[in-house]
């Protein structure tokens, strides 16, 4: 089992922005210290839910502070950038950090983003396939040109070449946000794993997993090994009882959610609705290792023979506060993973 940290950079109520950021820094450099095996990082645009704008620049920064873990986009969002530019970028920190990044890509919402990056509803609600086989192709072929709806170009060489450099090691690894039938049908055609979202329980995850298996063996995919990269998101609060772990973050996640959820603007004036903070956070605390470090095992350890996932990025930032995330990732380390035998880069290597 490997255990990772999702950060968003969350704006919390009374915060600055700046503040936030140096947390998401600060809780990924405590993540390698308390010896996890990945960290995940948002993107998101305009809304302090999440501030960081570029997962990519981000991941950028991380891996040039770490030495041994891995950071990946949770997700970096196609329709509002181009295929071909994320994937150079993404080949770039492949090569220089000998494999340790890892691309997570997604459809993104129907946000005013569309609007800003001039991408338009279509690139949301149509481009997506279009813009992930591009970026398949930038990533895994030597030259490559366009024509499609969207992307129109004569054929240019990828510099740098992804599998270039580490010993024939293939290019990023990519996995696909998925939280619909669709996406996990177009990531299992694709040969792609899945991200699953912190909203949905065991079952929804099982549902799409076996999903995802028959729609990937029918392509001619080694489903068995390509499984292996599927990720969940969640949340994890460890403290000694599970009424003190889902009590720092009651008071400290709804106000979170509703202003930054709060802040998002549709592209077109489609309407929205929002979950209630307070009961959101309610069902996180009921779906994820939340409490003791027993307690922790035992929820991930059941989610994993569930849905056959075995890889975690847990949000351990919910209690708003840097000294009480850093506290959380360590005892997430110091005394979840021992109960699970998670597997980390180091000793996988």
């Amino acid at each position: 089992m490997r255990v990772g940290s999702f950060v968003l950079a969350a704006q919390f109520p009374g915060q600055g922005q700046g503040e936030a950021l140096h947390r998401a820094v600060r809780s990924a450099e405590a993540a390698e210290a308390a010896g996890l095996d990945a960290v995940w990082l948002a993107e998101h645009h305009f809304v302090p839910y999440g501030t960081c704008p570029s997962a990519v620049t981000l991941a950028a920064l991380l891996l040039g502070r770490t030495r041994r873990i891995g950071v990946g986009t949770a997700v970096s969002v196609l329709p509002t950038t181009h295929p071909v530019a994320l994937g150079e970028q993404a080949a770039l920190l492949h090569l220089t950090t000998g494999g340790r990044f890892t691309l997570g890509v997604g459809r993104g919402g129907p946000w005013v983003d569309l609007e800003v990056f001039g991408a338009g509803v279509e690139a949301y609600e149509k481009g997506f396939p279009e813009s992930l086989d591009l970026l398949l192709r930038w990533l895994r072929e030597p030259r490559v040109g366009a024509d499609g709806p969207r992307y129109r170009f004569r054929e240019v060489a990828v510099v740098p070449r992804p599998a270039e450099g580490l010993g024939g090691l293939a290019g990023p690894p990519v996995v696909v946000a998925c939280i619909s039938e669709g996406s996990a049908r177009l990531a299992a055609r694709r040969g792609l794993p899945m991200l699953l979202g912190m909203h949905c329980g065991d079952e929804e995850k099982a549902r799409l997993t076996a999903l995802w298996r028959r729609e990937a063996l029918a392509a001619g995919h080694d489903a068995d090994t390509l499984a292996d990269g599927h990720v969940c998101a969640g949340v994890a609060q460890v403290a000694d009882t599970r009424e003190e772990a889902a009590e720092t973050l009651a008071k400290a996640m709804p106000g979170w959610l509703r202003q930054g959820l709060g802040a998002h603007v549709t592209v077109d004036g489609r309407q929205r609705t929002m979950r209630d903070p307070a009961a959101y956070t309610e069902l996180l605390c009921s779906l994820h290792p939340v409490g003791p470090p027993q307690l922790c095992a035992r929820r991930l350890t059941e989610t994993a023979e569930r849905t056959g996932v075995r890889r975690f990025a847990l949000l351990t930032e919910g209690s708003g506060d840097l000294a009480a995330t850093e506290a959380n990732v360590h005892r997430l380390g110091a005394e979840v993973l021992p109960l699970l035998g998670a597997r980390t880069r180091e000793r996988q290597h």
